[in-house]
């Protein structure tokens, strides 16, 4: 049977930075930003994406074009034989479910929090008690399942469609109407009375802000924002250069996938810091960020129904890409591996993500007093798994099957990569893929290890 692919190399950048733009790009990077020199971080964390980023996306897009599989069979189309890269694959998956389990609970608050811009239901809400509202959601389990489900099944629904006539035909609407809103969004920011005073504190590089939270910890905060913006690690990204045609070369394609990835990262912080300082509301990070500080800017600004209205779709078509991206992979994985047609492999990872997405629901009111690491609640648990093992590990794999002799190797990754028109990777990029990216991404696994146990 003749493997699916994109209708359009457009079809192709908008889902895969569709899958690369999550929910972290909007919460995280800003924040992080901000606490770091704003315009200090920037430079630091477009450093690393270019020197870093780009080429292992170029690596898990190479695997996927040239072996035209997923994860498992992926490697075993390309590795040596009696090799065992291939077990990786397996880990990728695994991943893949893993972050599924918790993602779809969190694009679920999206879904929630439109709705209840949507229906007014902040109309008549104080700032005192905007807080009170995340937390009445998070106490209430039966409303997290009903949005963590109408996410998984949504999802599940666009991916029956198939590549082209589902997840790219959906994500390509959403994607550029993401596009659309963010920029519609921050120029309205931007526009606020006090809110140019955001923009300097968030774009300007200011290293004396930099330097109190040292330059170290700055360029470690923006290597960490540049690795983890991708999702690199699990195959999410594989998966579509299985799917894509050899026209252009990847470093070209990975270049304007970061491109978008970082647009929408950069133009968050012109929505959110623009319109904290217009009303004197200090940014926080995490949850609190977009669920209790941007909720309270909301009510206090002039049309603030319709505008928290546009930023939650805005919000829910970020994460809503990524859960269809991961979806197909895991889609493709069983059909794949196991010879299942897509109505069954759809039908079956959709019982299965609903019934593992429980757990991180009741972690936060029947099941809140279960810690399963080091005191920390299910979500954090399982976001530590994938966020600071599988994804660091993994592109160390990727790396080394991609340049080292016993595995694919640097020559036929080299050609794979320059197969088509665009930009071509030079033959002296050997040495720093095999010393330096290396280096990098043991310093990124270390210093996640030691900040989560700390």
């Amino acid at each position: 049977m003749k493997r699916e692919g994109f209708g359009s190399r457009l079809g192709f950048l908008l889902v895969s930075a569709g899958c690369a733009i999550g929910i972290g790009n909007v919460w995280k990077f800003p924040y992080v930003a901000g606490q770091n020199g704003g315009g200090v971080f920037v430079l630091f964390y477009l450093l690393f994406l270019l020197c870093m980023g780009v080429p292992v996306l170029t690596m898990e897009l190479a695997v996927g074009r040239a072996s035209r599989k997923s994860a498992v069979l992926g490697y075993k189309a390309l590795e040596k034989p009696g090799s065992k890269w291939h077990i990786h694959g397996w880990f990728c998956i695994i991943g893949c479910y893993l972050l599924m389990m918790y993602y779809t609970t969190v694009s679920g608050w999206m879904l929630s929090y439109f709705a209840k811009f949507a229906t007014g239901k902040f109309d008549t809400v104080t700032s005192q008690e905007v807080g009170g509202v995340f937390n009445d959601m998070l106490a209430n389990p039966g409303e997290m399942i009903f949005w963590m489900a109408v996410t998984v099944i949504a999802g599940f629904a666009v991916c029956s469609l198939g590549v082209q006539k589902g997840l790219e035909r959906i994500t390509k609407v959403m994607m550029l109407a993401l596009l659309m809103l963010i920029v519609i969004l921050a120029i309205h920011s931007a526009l606020l009375p006090g809110g140019g005073e955001g923009i300097k504190f968030y774009l300007l590089p200011d290293f004396a802000r930099a330097k109190e939270s040292g330059l170290i910890n700055v360029a470690v905060a923006a290597m960490n924002q540049a690795f983890f913006t991708l999702s690199l690690g699990i195959a999410s990204m594989e998966i579509f250069g299985s799917y894509m045609s050899k026209e252009h070369t990847l470093g070209g394609e990975a270049l304007r996938i970061c491109g978008l990835d970082t647009f929408v990262a950069l133009m968050s912080g012109m929505i959110i810091f623009p319109a904290c300082f217009a009303f004197n509301i200090q940014p926080d990070q995490g949850p609190s960020l977009i669920f209790v500080t941007l909720p309270n800017v909301f009510i206090n600004m002039a049309g603030g129904r319709v505008w928290g209205t546009l930023f939650f779709i805005f919000m829910t078509f970020a994460s809503f890409s990524t859960v269809t991206a991961v979806f197909e992979n895991l889609i493709s994985s069983c059909i794949d591996n196991f010879g299942w047609n897509r109505r069954k492999a759809v039908v079956l990872n959709c019982i299965f993500i609903l019934a593992a997405s429980l757990p991180c629901v009741l972690g936060y009111n029947i099941w809140k007093d279960v810690r399963p690491i080091h005191g920390k609640d299910i979500l954090d648990s399982e976001d530590f798994i994938v966020s600071n093992l599988l994804l660091p590990i993994g592109c160390l794999v990727y790396l080394l099957f991609c340049v080292t002799k016993w595995g694919w190797g640097f020559d036929k990754y080299l050609e794979e990569a320059n197969t088509g028109s665009g930009i071509k990777l030079p033959k002296w990029l050997k040495w720093p893929f095999m010393t330096l990216i290396p280096a990098l991404i043991i310093v990124i696994l270390v210093s996640g290890l030691i900040s989560f146990f700390k």
